[in-house]
C-alpha cells in the first residue's frame, strides 16, 4: 500500500486514515491472509494513482493491528512496523498492488563508536524533549530502556520534525553508525532551532499585550527572521514612506526626526494604538512642501499691467507690490514682507491679495482669522492629544504645496482670546521676519522655514490688534474709494461682471454714467463698493425678468430716472450735511470700521440747576470730551458774554444721533465744544463746515488719527469747509488732490480759531474779546449783540 506524506519505521505503531479503493483493496486482501501488508511512501503526495516509479522502493512491512470502516466508505487502520523490505518487482493485480520483495538485512556490528553515539542521544534527547513539548516524556524512558542500536534508531527517527524525503533517507541508511549520526545531527540541529525559538518567544511575549495575542504568530516569524540575520520584511507601505524620504528636500533636522519614527513604526505591533498617531505624523511631515517652491515674476510691466487689470486706483499697495517685485529682482533672496491692509468693508483688500498673487506668479492661500480664540488654531496640537493636528499656518501651505505662496491673513482685528491662549501672540513668531525661518508648530515639533512666505494681512481697524503685532507689520490704509472712483469702478467691473452673472447679454442693458452716479449718491453710503455692486445686481435682475417676458432681443437704457422705477424709494438723502444753519448744532467727522462718517452733535439747554445730561450712547472718551468741551466754555465765559455762575441756572443736554450706535472716541471735542459754546450764545454754526480735533481744558486743539477717511466722508456729504488740527498738515500729502480741490482745510490750533470758522458771526476778528459778562447768566437769542464791542485781546 502506497503512503502520502509519513514514512513508517519498524517498531511504529501508527494509525492511518484509508480513502483509495486500491489501498482498501489491499488491506482486505491482507487480513484474508496473515494480515502482513508492504508500506512504502508516495514520492509525491498529490498523485492520486501513482505508477511503479512513484513508490520509493524501500519499505517497512507491517502487521495490521486493527480495521474500522467507516461511514463515508474510508477505513482506518492502526499498523505496526516490523522489518525493512525492499520491492524486487511489482507482480501486476487489477484491484491493488502487489509486489515480490524481500527482507533488507542491517549491519549488525556493534563497535564502542556505536555505544556512544547511543549514549550521546540518550543524553541530548533529554534535552529535545524538553524544547519540543510535541514529544511525550514517555519516549524517553522507552528509549533509555532499549539496548539495540537498531531499535533505538527506529524509535527515535519518527520522533524528529523532518521532512518525507528525509525520513526516507533514514530509512535507507543500512550502516548503524551513519543512521545514529544522522539521527543525532538532526536533533542537535533542532535542539539550536528550538532554542532561538523560545528566546523570540520570550522576547515577543514581553512586547505583546493582551489585546495582541490574536497576532503573536505574526510576531513570531518577524523576530525568527531578525534572529536569523535575514532582512525584516517590510510593509509596502513603509517602503512607500521610506521612498517618499528619498525624494523629499527635508530639512536635516526633520530629516532624522522621520526616519526616526519610520524606525519606530516598524518595531511596533500592527493594532498597536499608536501605530496610527506615528503614521499620521510621518505623512504630515512628508505632504508639506520642505523647499518646494514656485518661479516668482520678475516682469514689473507685467504685474503693473495685472495688478490695474484688476483694481482701480489703490495707488500705495500696488506701489508696494512693484517695488518689492524690484527689489527681489536684484537680490537672490529677501524676506518676505508682512503687510497689513486696514480699511472698511467692500474697498477690495482681500481680492487685491489674490492679484498680487497673481501677479507675482505664486500660489495663493487664505485663512480667515474671525473667532479664533485657540492658540492651537496657529501653533497646532501636541501629538499627546487625540485628534492632534498642525496649526492652521502649515495645513494651508500644504494645501499650497509650495513654500512661497501669498498668504492672506483675513480678519487679523477679529481674533479674540479665552483660556486656551491667546492667537494673537501665537501670530507674533509667524509674522517676524527675524523669527519665521524657525517657526515650531507643536505638532510636528521641528522647525519650518516660513521666511519665503509673502504674508498679507487684513483688518478693518487698528485698535483691536495687538500693538505687538502691529510692530512686526507694515501698515497699509485702503481708506475707501472716492465718488469718481466708484464710477469708474462700476463701470468697468461691477457692471459687466453683475450682466454675465445675470445671464444678460450687453445689449439688454446699458447703464448711463448718470445712472451709476444715482445709484452711488442716493442708494448707498459706504467707504467700499459691496452695497453698490448689490445695487446693480438688483437691477439686473429685474431686467432679466423683462427680458424672459419680453424677448431676448429686448435694450433697456438706464438714465438717473429709470433707477427710480427699478430700485424704489431712494434710502439717502444726498446733498449737504445740514440744509441750514442752526444754533447748536456742529457737523463732526468720525472714523468707523466702515469708513469715514458724518458725525452731528446737538446741545440745547434748559432752565434747570447745571446738571450736565450725555446721550447717544457715548463712550467714557466721547463723555470725557465733552465735560472738557464744556469746562473750556466756562473758562471763557468773560470773553463770550456769559456770567461767571451761568451753568448754575441752567441743564446742558448733548446728544449724538443714530444712538443705538456706540461711539466713542477724543476727535469729537471740538465739535461738542463749538456745539456747546453755540447753543450757550445762540449764534448758529455754519452748516457747511466740518471739523474733527481733540480739546484740552485749556482749549488746545490737538491732532487725530483717521484723517484720510474723515476727510472722504467730508467730500462725500459735500461740505465746503474742513477743519482739522495744526498738527494733521503732515497727513494732507495721503488725500488725492481731485478731493483737497473741492474742500477748503482751515488748520488750527485753538479751540477760538475753531469758533471764528464754525459760527456765523459778522466780524469773526472781533469775536471773542473780553467784554462785560451779561446778567442772566446766558443771552436769549433777542438779545445778542449786532457786532460786539472792539477790544484789544488779553
Amino acid at each position: 500500500m502506497p503512503l502520502r506524506d509519513i514514512v513508517v519505521f519498524p517498531y511504529m505503531v501508527v494509525p492511518l486514515f484509508v480513502g483509495r479503493s486500491k489501498s482498501i483493496n489491499a488491506l482486505e486482501e491482507a487480513l484474508r491472509r496473515d494480515k502482513n501488508i508492504f508500506l512504502s511512501a508516495q514520492k509525491d503526495a498529490k498523485i492520486d494513482n501513482p505508477a511503479e516509479a512513484d513508490i520509493y522502493t524501500l519499505g517497512t512491512l507491517c502487521a495490521i493491528i486493527q480495521l474500522l470502516r467507516l461511514p463515508d466508505g474510508s477505513v482506518k487502520v492502526l499498523v505496526e512496523g516490523k522489518q525493512r523490505f525492499r520491492i524486487k518487482t511489482f507482480v501486476p493485480h487489477r484491484d491493488y498492488f502487489a509486489v515480490l520483495a524481500e527482507a533488507v538485512e542491517e549491519s549488525s556490528a556493534v563497535t564502542a563508536e556505536t555505544k556512544a553515539l547511543m549514549r550521546s542521544i540518550i543524553t541530548t534527547l533529554d534535552e529535545y524533549v524538553k524544547l519540543n513539548k510535541r514529544i511525550p516524556q514517555e519516549v524517553v524512558a522507552t528509549a533509555s530502556a532499549v539496548d539495540s542500536p537498531f531499535r533505538l534508531a527506529d524509535i527515535l527517527a519518527p520522533q524528529l520534525t523532518l521532512r518525507i524525503e528525509e525520513k526516507q533517507k533514514l530509512l535507507e541508511t543500512l550502516d548503524i553508525n551513519e543512521r545514529l549520526e544522522n539521527i543525532y545531527a538532526y536533533m542537535e540541529s533542532e535542539i539550536e532551532i528550538l532554542q532561538i525559538e523560545k528566546r523570540i518567544k520570550n522576547r515577543v511575549k514581553k512586547q505583546m499585550e493582551k489585546t495582541q495575542k490574536d497576532y503573536y504568530l505574526t510576531e513570531q516569524m518577524r523576530a525568527i527572521q531578525k534572529e536569523m540575520g535575514e532582512k525584516d520584511e517590510l510593509t509596502s507601505e513603509i517602503l512607500e514612506l521610506e521612498e517618499k524620504v528619498k525624494t523629499k528636500k527635508l530639512s536635516e533636522e526633520a530629516l532624522g526626526k522621520v526616519k526616526k519614527e519610520i524606525k519606530k513604526l516598524k518595531m511596533m505591533p500592527p493594532m498597536s494604538a499608536e501605530v496610527t498617531v506615528v503614521r499620521n505624523y510621518i505623512d504630515w511631515m512628508l505632504s508639506l512642501p520642505w523647499g518646494e517652491k514656485t518661479d516668482t515674476a520678475m516682469d514689473l510691466a507685467e504685474a503693473e499691467k495685472i495688478l490695474d487689470e484688476d483694481h482701480y486706483g489703490l495707488k500705495e499697495p500696488k506701489e508696494r507690490i512693484v517695488e518689492y517685485l524690484a527689489v527681489q529682482g536684484l537680490v537672490k533672496k529677501i524676506k518676505g514682507p508682512i503687510l497689513c491692509f486696514v480699511g472698511p468693508p467692500g474697498v477690495g483688500k482681500t481680492s487685491l491679495a489674490k492679484s498680487i498673487a497673481r501677479a507675482t506668479g505664486r500660489r495663493f492661500v487664505r485663512l480667515s482669522l474671525g473667532g479664533v480664540r485657540d492658540e492651537a488654531e496657529i501653533r497646532g496640537h501636541r501629538r499627546t492629544y487625540i485628534g492632534a493636528l498642525p496649526g492652521k499656518i502649515l495645513q494651508c501651505l500644504k494645501k499650497a504645496g509650495t513654500d512661497n505662496p501669498v498668504f492672506l491673513l483675513d480678519e487679523v482685528d477679529k481674533m479674540s482670546m479665552d483660556f486656551r491662549g491667546d492667537p494673537s501672540a501665537a501670530l507674533l513668531e509667524v509674522l517676524d521676519p527675524e523669527q519665521n525661518h524657525t517657526f515650531n508648530d507643536h505638532y510636528i515639533d521641528v522647525d519650518y522655514d516660513l521666511s519665503e512666505v509673502m504674508f498679507i494681512t487684513t483688518a478693518n481697524t487698528l485698535h483691536a490688534i495687538p500693538p505687538a503685532l502691529q510692530d512686526r507689520m507694515e501698515i497699509i490704509r485702503l481708506p475707501g474709494y472716492l465718488e469718481t472712483e466708484k464710477l469708474q469702478i462700476a463701470r468697468k467691473f461691477l457692471v459687466p461682471k453683475q450682466i454675465k452673472a445675470n445671464g444678460l447679454a450687453e445689449t439688454n442693458i446699458v447703464f448711463s454714467d448718470k445712472a451709476l452716479l444715482t445709484i452711488i449718491r442716493r442708494y448707498t453710503r459706504e467707504a467700499g463698493v459691496r452695497n453698490l455692486e448689490r445695487e446693480i445686481a438688483s437691477i439686473c435682475r429685474k431686467v432679466a425678468k423683462e427680458v424672459l417676458k419680453k424677448g431676448r432681443d429686448t435694450k433697456i437704457s438706464l438714465g438717473s430716472n429709470t433707477v427710480y422705477k427699478y430700485l424704489g424709494v431712494p434710502k439717502f438723502r444726498y446733498g449737504k450735511a445740514e440744509e441750514k444753519n442752526e444754533v447748536g448744532i456742529t457737523t463732526g467727522l468720525a472714523w468707523t470700521e466702515v469708513g469715514g462718517e458724518l458725525l452731528v452733535v446737538e446741545v440745547t439747554t434748559m432752565p434747570g440747576k447745571g446738571k450736565l445730561i450725555i446721550t447717544g450712547k457715548l463712550g467714557e472718551v466721547m463723555q470725557e470730551s465733552a465735560q472738557a468741551a464744556l469746562s473750556y466754555a466756562r473758562s471763557r465765559a468773560d470773553r463770550l458774554g456769559l456770567a461767571k455762575d451761568f451753568y448754575q441756572n441752567l441743564d446742558i443736554h448733548i446728544h449724538v444721533p443714530e444712538g443705538a450706535i456706540p461711539k466713542d472716541g477724543p476727535s469729537a471735542g471740538i465739535a461738542i465744544a463749538t456745539s456747546i459754546i453755540s447753543a450757550l450764545t445762540r449764534i448758529p454754526v455754519n452748516k457747511d463746515v466740518a471739523m474733527t480735533g481733540e480739546i484740552t481744558l485749556r482749549g488746545r486743539v490737538l491732532p487725530i488719527g483717521g484723517l484720510k477717511e474723515k476727510i472722504l466722508a467730508a467730500h462725500r456729504g459735500h461740505i465746503s469747509t474742513v477743519i482739522i488740527p495744526k498738527e494733521n498738515e503732515k497727513d494732507l500729502k495721503e488725500i488725492p488732490p481731485q478731493v483737497l480741490k473741492n474742500l477748503s482745510l482751515e488748520m488750527v490750533e485753538h479751540m477760538d480759531e475753531v469758533l471764528k470758522h464754525a459760527l456765523v458771526i459778522d466780524n469773526p476778528e472781533k469775536f471773542l474779546v473780553p467784554q462785560e459778562p451779561a446778567e442772566s447768566g446766558f443771552f436769549p437769542k433777542e438779545q445778542v449783540p449786532a457786532e460786539l464791542p472792539t477790544q484789544t485781546p488779553q
